[in-house]
C-alpha cells in the first residue's frame, strides 16, 4: 500500500484523514511539532517536523507517495515548503486543503487573508509541476463546537448574527474521505473539488437541530453586526470582520450544495443531524 504523509495530523481534519487512510490499509506518516502529545494510533508513524521550518521535512518526505498538505502561515514560508516537496525524491503527489475562494458565491468573495494565502499556495503548486488535487470545503460542521457549544452547555442563549443566512455545513469525516481517495488514487490528480454538506440550513436551523438531536434546548438571541462585534470582542478582529462581511454578503443568496463527496467516495455526505448526533455530548 502507498505511504502517505499527513500534515496537520493532530487537527480536526488531519485526524480524520489519518483515520480514513488507516481504514484503507495505507501506511500513514504523521507530521507534528510535538510527537509526544500527538495521541495517534500506534500503527501511525509519527515524525517531528514543522511546515514553518521546511528544512525539517526531509526525513518526513522520504519514501512517501503522496502528501496531505494544509498550510496556515505566510506565503513566504509556503514557497519554501512547495520547493521542498518538488525536490523530494519521487516528487510525491499533493492533496491540498484549500478554500472556495474561486467559487462565484458572495459568501466566498469577501476579503480574506486565508483565501489570499490559499490562492498563492495553489499558484506555487501549479508552477512546481507537482501532481495536485485541490479540496475546497465550505463551512465546517465542527465550527458549532467552537461557536455555540459553550453557551449551549451553560444553558445560556446563543447570541449570534445573521441567523437566517444558510450554509451547507460539511462533516470533517467527509472531507477526509475525499482526501483519502485522492491520496490513494493518482487518477484524482488535477481535480478541483468543491465540498459541501448535503443540504442548506440556516444558522437558526442548525441551532434548532443541535437542540433537537442533543436534547439540550437552545435559545437564540439574534444580534446586529455591531452587537456581534461587541459580543465577539475576544476573537481576532480580522476573523470577526471576515465572518460578518461573508454572512452579510450572503443574505438572500442560497448556499451552494454539491454532490462531490458522494461522487468521489460512493457514499453521500453526512447530514448535519448525523454530525450532531455523533458529537452530542459536546453540547450537554
Amino acid at each position: 500500500m502507498p505511504r502517505i504523509l499527513v500534515t496537520g495530523a493532530t487537527g480536526t481534519v488531519g485526524r480524520a484523514v489519518v483515520a480514513a487512510l488507516r481504514a484503507e490499509g495505507a501506511e500513514v506518516r504523521a507530521l507534528t511539532r510535538s510527537p509526544e502529545t500527538a495521541a495517534l494510533p500506534n500503527d501511525v508513524e509519527v515524525v517531528r517536523g514543522d511546515l514553518a521550518d521546511p528544512a525539517s521535512l526531509g526525513a518526513a518526505l522520504d519514501g512517501v507517495d503522496a502528501v496531505f498538505l494544509m498550510i496556515l502561515f505566510p506565503a513566504a514560508a509556503a514557497a519554501e515548503v512547495v520547493s521542498t516537496l518538488a525536490a523530494a525524491p519521487g516528487r510525491p503527489r499533493v492533496v491540498l486543503l484549500s478554500s472556495p475562494h474561486q467559487t462565484p458565491h458572495p459568501f466566498f468573495q469577501q476579503p480574506n487573508a486565508s483565501a489570499t494565502l490559499h490562492a498563492e499556495v495553489e499558484r506555487l503548486l501549479a508552477a512546481s509541476g507537482l501532481a495536485t488535487t485541490v479540496l475546497r470545503p465550505t463551512m465546517f460542521a465542527a465550527n458549532a463546537l467552537h461557536w455555540w457549544a459553550p453557551a449551549i452547555r451553560a444553558g445560556s442563549p446563543v447570541r449570534w448574527p445573521y441567523v437566517d443566512v444558510d450554509t451547507a455545513p460539511i462533516d470533517e469525516r467527509d472531507i477526509a474521505a475525499v482526501a483519502a481517495r485522492a491520496l490513494l488514487d493518482a487518477g484524482h490528480a488535477g481535480a478541483d473539488y468543491l465540498l459541501t454538506g448535503p443540504a442548506r440550513l440556516t444558522q437558526a436551523e442548525q441551532l434548532r437541530t443541535i437542540g433537537e438531536v442533543s436534547g439540550r434546548p437552545v435559545r437564540v438571541e439574534a444580534l446586529t453586526p455591531d452587537e456581534a462585534r461587541q459580543a465577539f470582542a475576544a476573537w481576532p478582529p480580522a476573523a470577526v470582520s471576515m465572518l460578518l462581511a461573508a454572512w452579510g454578503a450572503a443574505v438572500g443568496h442560497p448556499a451552494i450544495v454539491t454532490t462531490t463527496v458522494g461522487d468521489v467516495t460512493g457514499t453521500p455526505a453526512r447530514p448535519f443531524a448525523r454530525w450532531v448526533a455523533d458529537h452530542a455530548d459536546a453540547f450537554r
